[in-house]
């Protein structure tokens, strides 16, 4: 948290209050963590844009007049959100000439870096990202012929290679949507397709229902304006752990796969052998 729909709606919520503003001043005490934000002042704020779960504010020249030439990359961590006012968590204030905007961080691992458009090396996760979930570039053919090769599903989505912005939640309902185990490896063409549709349909219901908001303590996800997303409320597995599958009944059970806890139908989603191997694990 936040994934890709929590990360649109702040894209979407903050732009009328950035784009056109000239930035003042970026105030913190953190320059590891926050690299190179001077470099944003004076300059204008162009466009806001989104690439998986980073946000990038398009920063034109001091002039104002050529192309973009400085991006301001925001990584909401686990717990970061921007708010109309400071507060205990507030970590970074950006002021412009059309007012402040507060950038909350409970936990403290969220990132902002100011660099030229694509000089990503301090980012390695955002330099090889894979292709955005509801945009063109995402294709099933492509997508089917890594899945193929690919280890444990879940995992896989998570590193972002595949297609971006899927975190744990949208990986647990998008492998239940498609019936798929998180720890199937090496999909088929059927599996790949139907777990292709499936991240494409939840990641766009998602974000039309401005992302998921959990719990009720500081870091639980807010828009700006501190309303909750609605997603929550259609989740199928994730969250659900002991509760009967909306499906079928059965009980969704709660693991850990790679260190990220996971939930999933033992019904619905059954583990598939590998071809090849009979009962054992013997070739």
């Amino acid at each position: 948290m936040p994934e890709l729909p929590e990360v649109e709606t702040t894209r979407r919520k903050i732009e009328p209050l950035l784009r056109g503003r000239t930035i003042l001043h970026v105030e913190h005490d953190a320059p590891h963590k926050y690299r190179d934000t001077h470099l944003a002042v004076g300059r204008r704020v162009t466009d806001l844009s989104r690439r998986g779960k980073y946000l990038m504010l398009n920063l034109a020249p001091h002039d104002g007049d050529g192309p973009h030439d400085l991006e301001f990359i925001v990584h909401l961590g686990m717990t970061g959100g921007f708010r109309l006012e400071g507060g205990p968590h507030t970590r970074v204030t950006i002021r412009t000439d059309g007012g402040d905007l507060f950038f909350d961080d409970p936990r403290r691992f969220g990132k902002m870096a100011v660099v030229r458009p694509g000089e990503y090396a301090g980012m390695p996760t955002l330099a090889a990202m894979g292709p955005e979930p509801l945009s063109e570039d995402f294709r099933e053919e492509g997508f089917a012929a890594l899945a193929a090769q690919a280890g444990a599903v879940k995992p896989w989505l998570l590193s972002q290679k595949p297609v971006s912005g899927v975190g744990n939640i949208y990986a647990d309902e998008s492998l239940w949507q498609a019936g798929l185990h998180p720890a199937q490896s090496h999909l088929t063409r059927d599996e790949a397709a139907r777990l292709y549709a499936a991240v494409r349909d939840v990641m766009g219901r998602a974000v039309e229902a401005g992302g998921s908001s959990l719990g009720s303590g500081a870091g639980n996800y807010r828009q700006h304006d501190g309303l909750s997303g609605l997603f929550q409320h259609s989740h199928a597995v994730y969250g659900r752990g002991g509760e009967p599958c909306p499906r079928c009944g059965t009980t969704i059970e709660k693991t850990v796969l790679a260190q990220r806890g996971t939930h999933h139908c033992p019904q619905c989603q059954p583990l598939r052998r590998p071809e090849g191997r009979a009962k054992g694990g013997r070739a």
